[in-house]
Parts: structure tokens; C-alpha cells; sequence
């Protein structure tokens, strides 16, 4: 940690806060859990890739360079040897945001294809261990350059510049101009604070829906059973994803009908419930629930219906009063059938 450059440590600071501003059960309350998540999100996993990919400096190897001025790679690249090797200060903050904003779908992306959690905490972990895992090797690569060619953020010579730019004594339509620009500053940042710690509301809705195993154990949308015979025991996946921009307590009921179609009308003859299941989810948070299906009495074109209720299940319940419904139709035999 001693030798850790400067910025790949500010990099650990943001992360390890990020978390625990997140993660904390008073902290993670107060509008700093919304702006440390924001600048985690849109700048550090990015910042830590590039400083992975180019750990030298973006300008002309110290060769070609006075021996008073260090390669800081904040420059305009030059034509040197290690031009070809870094990029300049302008490159890697573009490359920064740039990253992080297409680092932070592919985490997802890949989480979904191992069928993990896409809830917060797991995301929070899996951004958090990439970042960590860019910085050592950004820290070794750099480490393994001759100290003239890494690549550093010059602080001393930006505190050094700011410090001669104000201790001279300013003319009058340069006063002006430095307010305009500091007031202008002021309000861009004090806009996008406010924008990021007081979001406005987006549509609220729930995603209800059934799943599958296939062979290789993915869960997919598709090849739903419809063949059961009376006690047969078939394996479903029931979803949930609250996108309610709260946290919402879910009911939801599986029962087996039998039902008659007609002008556009349907009469349910016969009706028993399979499963009944509840849920407390947060926001943007997904539940599947794996379950087993048995019918309990024989009929064709029988209605295997999901009913998901968020305020309790009525005494009489029906897709009417259902806040979402899913339904598959099945046929179930009094005995399951052995084909040769």
C-alpha cells in the first residue's frame, strides 16, 4: 500500500466507500449512498481498466525529454518511445467514463448468463471485485516500468500552476470572467447533485412470469410441460421483479381449473389450489421461485393459472382481482402413459 500510486488509491478509497455507504444500514439512507454510487458507477471501474491497459505515461520517454520534467502522461502525446505505449490525461478520463459505461452491462450480462442474482448487493460485489482486481494489475504493470516511463497524476504541479495563476494580480475583464465561470460551476454541479439525490419517479410496474430448466440448467421462457397425469410431479419456475420503486410484500397463488369457454366468456366448473407462495422484495429486485406442479383431478384443456397479489389474497380470488396473471393450458390423464 505504501508504494500504491496516488490515484489507484483514491481508486480503493472510492470503492471500499462506495460500499459501505451502500451496505450500511444507517449511512446507506442519506443522499451520499446515491452520489457515491453514481461516481462509482460512471467513472471508477473505467478509470482502473485503463490504468491496467496503459500503465505508461502518454508522453515521450524520459530519453527524449529533459531530465527536470517527469513523464506524467498529462500532455499531448508526443513522439517518443512510449508514445505508442500510454495515452495522455484527456484520453484516460474519456476512456474512463467511456469504459465504465459499457464495464458495468457486461457485469451484468455475464451475471445473467450464470443465473445469479441480479439484485443490488450482488452487483455492488461483482463492480467491486473487478475494480480491485484492475488496480493490481495496474499497479503491477506500472510497478514493472522503468520510474521515468510510469504513468502518475501530477498534483504537485496542478496545486503549483494554480497557486502562480491566482497570486497574480488579475485584470478587471479576467475577474469577470472567473466569476462567470465559477458561478456557472457552481450551478452545473449544485443541478446534477440535485438530479442525482432526488430522482424523479419512473414508471412503476412488476414483471410476473414462468420459467423452465432446459438441459444444460439454464432457466428459459419456453417448452412449457402441458402433458400431466393426476399426481405427477412437473418442475416450474415462477418470477418476480419488482420495478415499483419501493419495496413491496408479494402473494402469489397456483391453482388448477377447470373452465368453459364460450362468447368470449369464461365460467370456471371446477377450481383447487396447487401452491401458495409469498415474498417481501426491494426495489429492482427479482425472485424465482422453483416449485413443483402435481395436478389433483383429470380433464383436458385445463387452465394451470399463476395469480400475484401485493395487498393480501381475497377470499375469492380471480384474475380480475389479481394485480398480474399467468396461466399455461394443460391435459392431465388419470395415469401417465409409457410410449415405446
Amino acid at each position: 500500500m505504501q508504494e500504491l500510486p496516488a490515484d489507484l488509491t483514491i481508486v480503493l478509497a472510492a470503492v471500499f466507500s462506495t460500499n459501505l455507504f451502500v451496505l450500511l444500514p444507517v449511512v446507506r439512507e442519506t443522499p451520499l449512498r446515491i452520489l457515491f454510487g453514481v461516481g462509482f458507477l460512471l467513472f471508477f471501474p473505467g478509470y482502473a481498466f485503463s490504468a491496467a491497459l496503459f500503465p505508461a505515461a502518454g508522453t515521450a520517454s524520459a530519453e527524449s525529454e529533459p531530465a527536470d520534467v517527469p513523464a506524467t502522461g498529462l500532455g499531448n502525446s508526443s513522439s517518443g518511445a512510449n508514445a505508442s505505449n500510454g495515452i495522455d490525461g484527456i484520453e484516460r478520463l474519456s476512456l474512463s467514463f467511456g469504459l465504465s459505461i459499457v464495464i458495468s452491462p457486461l457485469v451484468g450480462i455475464v451475471m445473467d448468463y450464470f443465473s445469479w442474482n441480479l439484485s443490488l448487493v450482488p452487483i455492488l460485489l461483482s463492480l467491486s471485485a473487478f475494480t480491485l482486481a484492475s488496480v493490481a494489475v495496474a499497479a503491477y504493470r506500472r510497478q514493472s516500468l522503468p520510474e521515468t516511463e510510469r504513468f502518475r497524476v501530477p498534483y504537485h504541479e496542478w496545486v503549483e500552476n494554480a497557486r502562480n495563476k491566482f497570486g497574480q494580480p488579475a485584470r478587471h475583464g479576467e475577474r469577470i470572467t472567473t466569476a462567470v465561470l465559477v458561478v456557472s460551476l457552481i450551478v452545473a454541479v449544485s443541478t446534477v447533485g440535485w438530479a442525482v439525490t432526488f430522482p424523479q419517479e419512473g414508471e412503476s410496474f412488476t414483471e410476473f412470469y414462468l420459467l423452465t430448466e432446459s438441459e444444460t440448467g439454464e432457466l428459459v421462457p419456453e417448452d412449457y410441460p402441458t402433458e400431466y397425469s393426476v399426481g405427477e410431479e412437473r418442475r416450474l419456475i415462477v418470477a418476480v421483479s419488482n420495478q415499483e420503486q419501493q419495496q413491496v410484500e408479494y402473494k402469489v397463488l397456483v391453482r388448477l381449473q377447470e373452465v368453459e369457454v364460450e362468447n368470449n366468456s369464461t365460467t370456471v366448473l371446477r377450481s383447487k389450489r396447487l401452491k401458495e407462495f409469498r415474498q417481501t422484495l426491494a426495489s429492482n429486485e427479482t425472485w424465482r421461485r422453483p416449485h413443483t406442479v402435481a395436478p389433483t383431478f383429470e380433464g383436458t384443456h385445463l387452465r394451470l393459472q399463476y395469480l400475484l397479489y401485493r395487498d393480501g389474497v381475497p377470499s375469492n380470488p380471480s384474475s380480475e382481482s389479481a394485480y398480474r396473471d399467468v396461466h399455461l393450458w394443460v391435459n392431465v390423464t388419470s395415469k401417465s402413459v409409457t410410449h415405446d
